[in-house]
């Protein structure tokens, strides 16, 4: 009889570890998503500020984030420019390190068009490695 219960336990034990991954990652999906390649900006360091232009406009978006390559960059101010003509100013004064990335930052309003995000930045004296900046959006 003993043997008989542990066999039920061990079988309800591996029937739940089985069906918990299935039933967890559709939410794990919605919530997290994959990051969709959008533009990029080359710093030249002649000006404090540059503009991305998206590139893929196949779909809305909810959240963007910001990657830098091959230097560090100050940013001082963010501003998200929508299809509808709306924009929104993103709060990022951080200085991000060369393969760093800022945080996953949600658009207003919930998934939207976008056009395109202009960074302002802090000039610096690079040396031969200028910063890249490439955004990333979330559907």
């Amino acid at each position: 009889m003993k043997y008989a219960g542990s066999i039920r336990m061990l079988a309800l034990v591996i029937l739940l570890f089985s069906i918990l991954p299935a039933a967890t990652a559709p939410g794990q999906r919605r919530r997290g998503g994959a990051w969709d390649y959008l533009g990029e900006a080359h710093v030249d360091g002649g000006v404090d500020h540059d503009k991305i232009s998206v590139t893929d406009k196949r779909g809305t978006f909810r959240a963007i984030q910001l990657r830098v390559h091959e230097a560090p960059i100050e940013f001082r101010r963010v501003v998200v420019h929508f299809e509808s003509g709306e924009d929104t100013e993103v709060e990022i004064k951080d200085r991000i390190a060369a393969g760093g990335r800022t945080r996953v930052i949600d658009l207003p309003g919930g998934e939207r068009f976008l056009r395109s995000v202009e960074i302002w930045y802090e000039r610096a004296r690079w040396g031969p490695r200028r910063p890249s900046v490439r955004l990333f959006g979330r559907r």
